[in-house]
């Protein structure tokens, strides 16, 4: 199953799919006109009157008419071709119905393993400044996970493994959505910041999707703080994090 993450993560992020040599040359735009229609199975996006299919070919349908008017925006928005990369909620929409839809128990299994081994559980030993920054961004999520939820996850100082409470993980288990397209979203979230816990703090509205990105790289700006930026390692965070927010847009516009 966690190939199966990894594949839903490469389909979410076209430059890795490139990276991997799978990316095809850009489709030409063929339609004038992007619409919104009701569908049996909630709200479509036609292009010249025709309903929009998924890769897999199902026909495209949302739960929520201003998650449908989003898609439909991006669409608009092609010029000469049609660029996967600019339609982050097109993408993440067809992962939630071709692919999440029929693994809905293995993908939610999946995200509380990495609840199991959650970032935010393992603090460095030092310096106290970085432990400080790591406690500032992750005690108050922790925080709201005991006294919100019940839940209550076990530190480790340094790379010392953990084996958290059954209990703790069978409560965040409950917590998993149980529609394809939240779970889609918790999925990019959990994968793309690494941790579970940041991930459903942005589905529940605990986070923000800024205030959770900074807390997924604490670690990784204590380093640049100390040595420097890299410029090829930033525009890979820039273009995740990009994919990051579109998964939290796409819990807002189903509310």
């Amino acid at each position: 199953m966690r190939d199966f993450l990894e594949d839903l993560e490469s389909s979410l992020d076209p430059r890795e799919a490139a990276r991997s040599g799978q990316r095809r040359a850009l489709p030409k735009r063929f339609y004038k006109q992007v619409g919104v229609a009701e569908t049996e199975g909630g709200y479509g996006v036609t292009l010249d009157g025709r309903p929009l299919r998924t890769p897999a070919r199902a026909v495209f349908a949302v739960p929520s008419v201003a998650l449908a008017e989003a898609v439909a925006d991006e669409w608009r928005a092609q010029e000469t071709e049609i660029d996967p990369f600019r339609m982050p909620l097109t993408r993440l929409a067809n992962v939630a119905i071709d692919g999440v839809a029929a693994n809905m128990q293995d993908t939610a299994d999946e995200v509380v393993r990495y609840a199991g081994t959650d970032l935010v559980c393992y603090r460095a030993e030092g310096p106290d400044r970085l432990v400080e920054r790591q406690g500032a961004h992750w005690d108050p999520v922790l925080d709201w996970l005991r006294t919100e939820h019940g839940i209550r996850l076990i530190l480790s100082a340094g790379i010392l493994h953990v084996t958290q409470p059954e209990e703790a993980l069978a409560r965040f288990r409950s917590r998993v959505p149980h529609d394809p397209f939240r779970l889609a979203a918790l999925v990019s979230l959990t994968t793309l910041m690494g941790s579970a816990v940041l991930a459903l703090a942005v589905l529940e509205g605990r986070l923000s999707a800024e205030a959770a990105w900074a807390a997924a790289h604490v670690d990784e700006d204590w380093n640049r703080d100390q040595w420097g930026e890299d410029e090829a390692a930033t525009a890979r965070r820039t273009a995740r994090e990009e994919e990051m927010r579109a998964a939290a847009r796409l819990v807002a516009l189903m509310a």
